[in-house]
């Protein structure tokens, strides 16, 4: 009995050391704290008729307060993922998938960044922004403590500032960069894949795009300046659109767009002036290879001439196994006078990357929120913070302009950047960024117009006013891509030298391929040749023969061209084939999922994707790389494929000779992003799939005329 009694004991002892070893340390958070702290803010929030936040208040700090817990009331869910993942605490929410995100954030070194420069880095006026963000979200939290998972609150400014830092690199694609560094290693791919995946929400093989268009009083039927504010994200998730207006008596005046977690507008218009951004793919990554005193175990590298150490840090990662018990992975972080290291099965390598040590994003964005005029918006621009991203201007003086934004890093113009550097030379490390200006850019052109769908920055405005590409080295690293939309967007407003508001908006929403578009070029030549043809059954082939290249929802040829051109060209229709072969194996396989789905080739384009919103399923017109951009998910095999991206917050911005903007905006689903129960959560979605507008109230008597709500978040 004694033995038992010892036995006992021991077990209970392994039970207790277990449970104190796995369990999650979290922040402690005073929720009378936070109340008492929301009382130095002062926000009236005002909801619209479709429930869209107008966020008024004496100071910039009390709308940024009121902003966040809008948002919060809205899509509280995705906002706590942004802040685990900014933190690199994703792995104690999401188990081991998130733990390679994890690990990068430390890699990266954001936190350590951000830790030195905050202070001194971010102007006082931004800070106590974010600071009123995060008092909002605590708030949030304290009101109701099951709100908010165990150990996301209390949150800090610098949390809110993690947010910009830790996402930016992914638009330019570091995750693409980092899966050629493992190719060896298959396991670690799939990892980095789960990165892009799980918390941008994207479909695998995926890109984000966009549209945006401005046309000066020259180009306008009415002399009037146009602008077009269409970028395409997913349609849910840490990178979904989000509308809300903002207004302080401080000067802050803005209606747009915002990701969960960001405490300013990221794009839209305010009464004077207004942007878009779109994604762009600068080359802003190299690879260094390192010559290491050890293969498995590095400590030094050489560099120079001489042996440095490398700097060696650990970094410990809480990977979630249920409740609030998380398992301990300690790893090693490494870094050069390059960047982060990573140990691979081929080798040490070092990685720099534009943005690095740059925290200033949000300050970047906070000024142009806050500027005047074109020369105020223009020195926010040149901050440079905001590491990529097309972008187009346009203001009630009529100025329009386009900036191919990028970091671009001054490198060694002797090297081939395209191939890994040899890390042990001096010579090859970058030594800043090139100023502002120096990037192709467009201002105020002689066409009167300016457009961007992630294509080169060479075709982006009228013949005689496209930046040289002469100018620009190879190690500028400018994309020149040219996609379907970039040539329809020269096709319609490129051509047309008289716009009306109803054809600036009717050019948007096209739905066509033009013929010299890869997608139908692919087409031809698949057609063209016998032996690929005759290799696919007549009806097949017939069906593409007659198809026009629109995707309008009425259009039965559609969905065997888009599938197939999915299939071999990628989710963007952008990857060329070499072989036509492979565009014939795309259009067999295509074929036999439409039917396996449909009992017939040729479905309704409308029939074959829907725009899908709790109990509602609309058609839509669009497809991948069209200016009415669509991207579905699944498969056509299940029956209708479900939309998952492409258009999502659309707003239109037209300055006549005086006053404010007509400003006409839409979003594919409502402002409750996450409550099914809101009245919000799809009032949006037939307006949008049928390519109509709403008129938002710009001034707080037109805001209350329809107000739901009107009320004041704090303690009082």
């Amino acid at each position: 009995m004694k033995k038992l009694h010892l036995v006992l004991i021991g077990l209970l002892a392994v039970v207790v050391i277990a449970g104190w070893y796995l369990w999650t340390p979290a922040r402690q958070f005073d929720a009378k704290a936070a109340i008492e702290a929301a009382r130095a803010y002062d926000a009236r929030i005002v909801r619209d008729r479709f429930g869209v936040p107008h966020v008024y208040g004496k100071r910039d700090a009390d709308v940024a307060f009121g902003l966040a817990y809008a948002h919060a009331e809205d899509d509280w869910p995705t906002i706590e993922e942004v802040l685990f993942f900014s933190r690199g605490e994703l792995a104690r929410r999401t188990g081991k998938s998130g733990a390679i995100t994890d690990y990068l954030i430390a890699a990266l070194g954001a936190w350590k960044d951000i830790d030195e420069r905050y202070e001194g880095d971010l102007s006082p006026e931004l800070r106590v922004v974010v600071e009123g963000y995060a008092a909002g979200v605590n708030f949030w939290c304290a009101e109701d403590a099951r709100r908010c998972a165990r150990g996301v609150a209390p949150v800090t400014g610098k949390d809110i500032i993690a947010g910009f830092a830790t996402r930016a690199p992914f638009f330019y694609g570091l995750d693409d960069e980092l899966k050629a560094l493992f190719e060896a290693e298959p396991e670690k791919q799939a990892s980095l894949d789960q990165v892009r995946t799980a918390f941008l929400k994207i479909a695998p093989g995926a890109e984000l795009g966009s549209n945006a268009m401005a046309v000066a009083p020259s180009r306008s039927s009415d002399g009037h300046t146009r602008l077009m504010v269409n970028s395409h994200q997913p349609y849910t998730g840490p990178v979904a659109w989000y509308e809300a207006r903002v207004k302080s008596d401080e000067g802050w005046d803005m209606i747009g767009g915002l990701f969960p977690g960001s405490p300013v507008i990221l794009h839209g218009t305010g009464p004077k002036l207004g942007w878009a951004h779109t994604v762009n793919l600068p080359d802003l990554v190299d690879i260094y290879a390192l010559k290491v005193d050890d293969e498995k175990k590095p400590t030094k590298y050489e560099f120079d001439g001489d042996w440095r150490p490398l700097e060696i840090s650990s970094v410990t990662l809480r990977v979630k196994l249920f409740g609030p018990f998380t398992l301990p992975v300690e790893r090693k972080v490494y870094r050069s006078i390059h960047g982060p290291v990573f140990v691979t099965k081929s080798g040490a390598y070092a990685i720099a990357y534009g943005g690095q040590h740059d925290i200033r994003a949000a300050e970047q964005w906070y000024r142009m929120d806050k500027a005047a005029d074109f020369e105020s918006w223009r020195a926010a621009m040149a901050l440079q913070a905001i590491p990529s991203f097309n972008t187009v201007y346009a203001d009630h003086a009529g100025n329009i302009a386009y900036f191919y934004n990028a970091a671009i890093p001054k490198r060694n113009p002797d090297q081939d950047w395209s191939k890994v550097a040899d890390g042990s030379s001096a010579d090859l490390v970058w030594s800043g960024v090139m100023p502002f200006g120096t990037a192709p850019s467009v201002v105020n052109p002689a066409s009167g117009y300016v457009v961007n769908s992630n294509h080169s920055p060479f075709l982006a405005s009228g013949e005689g006013d496209n930046p040289d590409p002469g100018a620009f080295p190879a190690w500028y690293g400018v994309d020149e891509r040219v996609t379907n939309r970039g040539l329809r967007t020269q096709a319609l407003y490129g051509g047309d030298k008289s716009i009306t508001s109803e054809e600036f908006v009717a050019y948007k929403m096209d739905d066509n391929y033009a013929e010299d578009s890869l997608l139908r070029r692919t087409i031809k030549a698949f057609l063209d040749d016998p032996v690929s043809a005759s290799a696919t059954f007549d009806e097949a082939r017939d069906i593409l023969a007659a198809w026009n290249g629109s995707v309008d929802r009425a259009d039965r040829q559609a969905a065997l061209a888009i599938r197939a051109g999915h299939l071999a060209l990628g989710y963007q229709l952008h990857d060329e084939v070499a072989d036509i072969s492979v565009f014939a194996n795309a259009v067999t396989q295509a074929a036999a999922e439409i039917k396996e789905g449909f009992g017939r080739l040729d479905p309704e384009w409308g029939d074959a994707v829907r725009l899908v919103r709790g109990e509602l399923s609309l058609p839509l017109d669009g497809g991948p790389d069209t200016l009415r951009a669509v991207y579905p998910s699944g498969t056509p095999a299940q029956g209708a494929q479900v939309a998952a991206g492409g258009d999502t917050y659309i707003l239109y911005a037209d300055w006549g000779p005086v006053g404010s903007p007509e400003v006409r905006t839409i979003h594919q689903f409502g402002s409750a992003t996450l409550d099914a129960k809101s009245a919000y959560y799809a009032d949006q979605a037939p307006l949008f799939a049928e390519e109509e507008w709403k008129s938002p109230p710009m001034t707080l008597e037109g805001a209350l005329a329809e107000a739901t709500a009107d009320y004041h978040p704090g303690p009082r």
